[in-house]
């Protein structure tokens, strides 16, 4: 094993995702001082790490080893790198790739940029079975609620329109570790990790 290039690997996954060093030393069980010693060349995580470093970046075990991502790796994440648009004339809500010219009523649009949830603003989600529940505590007024729920993985994406004056409830199947994102009229595009081991948001 290449530490240097493993190192470098985990520092690009964990920019890419927008990640500290403490959030992913948190998903994983670890101290921030332990990825950035990883980070900067001067060890490699422990064989019993691997499998939940993997998950966090969501990439195989072989890649991580390896320090470098192959085609079909690099190619995962392309789902996740979906941009979000909402018309501020008439609400309507639209995915597209990165690059794409998104116009609505005569308006090009500019891509939402996603900001991590506080846990008071987190979606609550619960395993109902087999399938994941999702809702809020949001008032969804007419001035202020939620106009959709996504759920994104490296190959799947779900979008869920919501509207005010609905309770904000969603029920997707159990997938693997994946991303929520909503758009909320006063706070923005909002996101949060979740897995299918706690069915919890992380």
């Amino acid at each position: 094993m290449d530490q240097v290039k493993i190192g470098a690997l985990i520092r690009q996954l964990r920019t890419e995702r927008h990640l500290t060093q403490k959030q992913v030393a948190e998903r994983i069980h670890v101290s921030d001082k332990a990825v950035s010693k990883w980070e900067r060349g001067h060890g490699c995580p422990d064989i019993s790490l691997l499998t939940a470093l993997a998950d966090v970046f969501d990439i195989g075990i072989e890649a991580l080893l390896s320090g470098k991502l192959t085609k079909q790796e690099s190619e995962k994440g392309n789902m996740k790198k979906l941009n979000f648009y909402v018309c501020p004339a008439c609400g309507n809500s639209m995915t597209a790739s990165a690059g794409a010219g998104i116009t609505c009523c005569g308006k090009r649009l500019h891509a939402l940029e996603p900001k991590m949830a506080a846990p008071p603003q987190q979606l609550k989600v619960e395993d109902f079975g087999g399938e994941w529940f999702i809702s809020s505590d949001h008032p969804m007024t007419k001035e202020d609620y939620i106009s959709f729920v996504a759920y994104s993985n490296d190959s799947t994406l779900m979008l869920f329109k919501q509207y005010p004056e609905w309770n904000l409830q969603v029920t997707l199947p159990l997938q693997r570790a994946g991303r929520l994102y909503w758009y909320s009229t006063s706070c923005g595009l909002l996101y949060q990790d979740i897995r299918p081991q706690r069915c919890t948001a992380t």
